[in-house]
């Protein structure tokens, strides 16, 4: 789910660090990534400025263009990198997993990515309030594609009496909107709650609710008490509101 080559023929960063090599490359784009996605989350993409992002980022502004030419193709590996950690989950619902099982790994996965990356969250919804001028190519191409072939195992599985009858498509928009409000909307949430951040206790409560909910409509015996989040990748940090 990568958005391909940017137009000045920079990768994305996951195919870049293939093709450079090296640990330290990597390590550098991931370090980089996160800088962009704090300050675009903050500033907007028009607000941004490189010589921002190189400070948050801790390396020389002369370093940033070397692994991102222009700001628009940082930009676009931010919205490139967010997605496939979002797609990447659904691998879990195929035919041969039992719903109640890919669901609420899906489920529980999202709400993992909204704890450690909010900003990258924010960025990619103001990118869709904004009309989605970098990525609408991909949401009508691939992203449509990939939500048509879960789509059509949910349907299976609703067939096959596994499941309550659901409408696929905005089952999954359900999942989007309730996991991922956690971190576009982190400030409402602290304001009802009256918590200054949302931390592993909020998260981990948020999460058991909507899986018992989510599963629970979906005409699935849901797991009393829930589990407890795993660990993300990588590390929320202060990238939070």
């Amino acid at each position: 789910m990568d958005l391909a080559a940017t137009a000045d023929g920079r990768l994305p960063p996951s195919a870049a660090g293939a093709a450079g090599g090296g640990r330290i490359r990597q390590e550098n784009e991931a370090r980089i990534l996160r800088a962009a996605e704090y300050v675009f989350a903050r500033a907007g993409f028009a607000g941004a400025t490189m010589a921002d992002i190189a400070v948050r980022a801790g390396v020389p502004k002369s370093n940033l263009h070397y692994y991102f030419r222009t700001k628009q193709a940082l930009y676009r590996a931010v919205l490139s990198h967010t997605l496939r950690l979002w797609l990447s989950e659904t691998d879990i619902i195929d035919a041969a997993t039992p719903p109640r099982r890919a669901l609420e790994q899906y489920i529980r996965a999202k709400m993992r990515l909204s704890a450690s990356y909010p900003d990258a969250s924010r960025v990619f919804a103001n990118e869709l309030l904004h009309g989605a001028p970098e990525i609408a190519d991909v949401l009508g191409g691939a992203l449509r594609a990939l939500v048509a072939r879960k789509a059509e195992v949910i349907r299976q599985w609703v067939a096959s009496g596994q499941m309550a009858s659901v409408d696929p498509q905005h089952l999954f928009f359900t999942i989007w909107a309730a996991t991922q409000t956690y971190a576009d909307f982190e400030t409402q949430v602290c304001a009802v709650l009256g918590v200054s951040r949302l931390g592993a206790r909020e998260f981990e409560r948020a999460t058991d609710h909507l899986v018992g909910l989510l599963l629970r409509g979906c005409g699935l015996p849901g797991d009393e008490g829930g589990a407890a989040m795993a660990p993300a990748e990588g590390e929320r940090g202060d990238h939070g509101a």
